[in-house]
């Protein structure tokens, strides 16, 4: 979950003058203190440096795109699996990027502004909604009242020009939400998963014997029931009877190593070939994490011996991204994502989307680019699952807003958007120092459905990383309310001032994210972080969605009001652990909905129910 930041800066020399002043005075539209911990200031940038700055114009209708997107996201609605589509838009009088496109007025300010002072922008998004401006420093500090200067990361060396304040002219403050890349800065709070010792497969697979295919392992007493694993006669190690979720006997040696017949076992999930090749899984890729084709053949070739071992996936890349098949440059995280998706969505196309560092998005690190880059194609994939992300509080709100509203608009067109929660437990994305519960992003965006994690299988608790938690900026959304609420009550006065308990919370749902079985560079190795959870939980979806297209229905779509409506009963409930962080025990897991492992992790013979198959 990695937004990645680049130094948007390069050195031309070119002469611009004064720039125009608007009538009226000027309002700070950001600010901040002192730059984030890491950073010093160096120096003052050179006035000859060019800028590449975004511009987030005011949108017109977000909340009319919010009613859109439940619309046609509500199992109550009329509408319901009526997505937007960019070939039916003229039959539903609308599309979604009408409503954060915005007014011809704003438009109009912005680029009359611009104009006055020999700038020009290039609009970056299908809506219209964010404008890309290269001008230099000297013409940015006097246009914005600004001081950008040079900062230095005292572990990495890396530098960015930022200011640490910028106003605009109070005529465009109705108009001009954020410019960006001005007051934030580069994150170096990246979730990764965490990467045990590599092991030759032989040595791991003679070490744990029956690890690969669960076949070892005697069908227990205690039948399992919706419940799932935590139903069983096994005791807390996972020692032995322990029976899935559909039947299944789940193999003893899953407790310590998972790999995709554990999870077939334990939560129902089919083996069985999906049939309908339009049914598209897309997997995001970032920094530079490559997925290797090989590894994923030596996967499926020791994991899932009964799928043709050359089953690949497709490709797609933007912002200059590429995926090199030199061993030596396969990325732990990227074939993760990719060898649990192949490995548990049996025969889904699965699609990696390598976004490179040539963003259009400064330092989102590809985040906007990427959901631009599928609004833009008549048919995106059904389901789209990104471990990486960032805290919520690294990222400017009108931002967040901005980048969560795009969401939105592919959750309209029909597309499950699933993100890693993070790997922190109530400390953000990784674990850190903090006083405060820091939430992660997008997590907290209620457009997406969050992913924490679990382990063990008998019973299965919360993992003790998983991040969860409540929002800063967004609001909680209605769909959630009810269970939200009956935690709060559950949880009292325990952790009273350390987070919003009005905000959205999150994780939604969660799966088993400790000691995965992956291969990389030909070898294997153990793998634990909800950068395991969500492509397990978005493998599910897409073969429920394969089941659903192949009836003529429609996928599933955005996901949360299903969830927390139909499909609330369709998943395991995980009441034991809790996700410590900030000198403190974090939320405990309780009967019900939780800050650690959602509402649960998932019973597929229960899901297709609450699917209607």
């Amino acid at each position: 979950m990695v937004a990645a930041g680049l130094i948007l800066a390069s050195l031309a020399a070119i002469a611009l003058g004064k720039p125009v002043k608007l009538n009226g005075g000027m309002r700070v539209l950001g600010r901040r203190d002192s730059p984030p911990a890491g950073y010093s200031w160096t120096n003052a940038a050179a006035n000859e440096t060019m800028l590449s700055l975004k511009f987030a114009l005011a949108q017109s209708d977000p909340s009319g795109l919010e009613d859109a997107l439940y619309d046609v996201s509500d199992p109550t609605s009329a509408n319901y699996g009526n997505h937007l589509t960019k070939e039916e838009a003229s039959r539903y009088f609308l599309v979604a990027a009408a409503f954060v496109a915005p007014s011809n007025e704003t438009v109009a300010a912005i680029n009359k502004w611009l104009a006055n002072n020999n700038l020009t922008a290039n609009t970056v998004t299908p809506a219209g909604d964010w404008m890309a401006v290269n001008m230099s420093v000297a013409q940015a500090n006097d246009l914005f009242d600004a001081s950008f200067s040079v900062f230095t990361h005292e572990t990495t060396g890396n530098q960015a020009i930022r200011t640490m304040a910028y106003s605009v002219p109070e005529t465009l403050v109705n108009h001009l939400k954020v410019v960006y890349p001005t007051i934030t800065f580069p994150s170096n709070k990246a979730l990764m998963p965490i990467f045990s010792k590599p092991e030759p497969l032989s040595k791991r697979h003679h070490k744990n014997k029956g690890t690969g295919g669960g076949n070892s392992a005697k069908k227990g007493k205690g039948k399992g029931t919706g419940g799932g694993a935590s139903n069983s006669t096994g005791t807390g190690g996972g020692a032995a009877n322990t029976t899935g979720a559909g039947g299944a006997a789940v193999a003893a040696s899953c407790n310590t190593v998972v790999t995709p017949t554990c999870l077939q076992d334990l939560y129902g999930i089919p083996a069985t070939p999906a049939t309908n090749q339009k049914n598209q899984l897309g997997v995001s890729g970032f920094i530079e994490q490559f997925a290797n084709e090989a590894d994923l053949q030596l996967f499926m070739a020791n994991l899932r011996k009964d799928v043709t071992s050359n089953t690949t996936f497709a490709l797609q890349t933007l912002d200059g991204g590429q995926n090199s098949q030199t061993a030596a440059q396969a990325g732990t995280e990227a074939n993760l994502d990719i060898q649990y998706t192949v490995g548990v969505a049996t025969d889904v196309p699965v699609t990696f989307i390598s976004v490179g560092e040539q963003n259009s998005d400064g330092d989102l690190g590809g985040f906007l680019d990427i959901v631009n880059f599928l609004l833009n194609e008549d048919a995106p994939p059904s389901v789209l699952t990104t471990s990486y992300g960032n805290n919520e509080e690294d990222i400017p709100v009108a931002m967040a807003e901005n980048l969560c509203n795009a969401y939105a608009q592919l959750g309209a067109r029909g597309v499950s958007i699933l993100f890693a929660s993070g790997d922190g437990g109530v400390a953000g994305s990784q674990a850190q120092q903090c006083s405060d519960f820091v939430p992660t992003f997008p997590s907290g965006c209620p457009y997406l459905t969050s992913v924490g994690a679990t382990q063990g299988i008998s019973p299965e608790t919360a993992a003790d990383f998983s991040s969860g938690g409540f929002s800063n900026v967004f609001s909680m959304p209605s769909y959630q309310a009810n269970a939200v609420a009956t935690y709060l009550k559950t949880l009292g006065t325990t952790n009273k001032g350390l987070f919003n308990s009005s905000g959205r919370a999150y994780p939604d749902v969660s799966t088993q994210g400790v000691q995965f079985e992956v291969v990389v560079d030909g070898q294997a190795g153990g793998v634990d972080g909800t950068s395991c959870s969500s492509p397990v939980f978005a493998s599910v979806v897409s073969l429920l969605n394969d089941e659903l297209t192949t009836a003529g229905k429609s996928p599933l779509g955005f996901l949360n009001m299903w969830l927390y409506g139909n499909a609330t009963t369709a998943l395991n409930d995980v009441t034991t652990g809790s996700n410590p962080g900030c000198n403190t025990q974090g939320f405990p897991a309780v009967t019900g909905w939780d800050p650690v492992t959602g509402l649960g992790t998932p019973n597929f013979a229960a899901l297709r129910t609450a699917a209607g198959l």
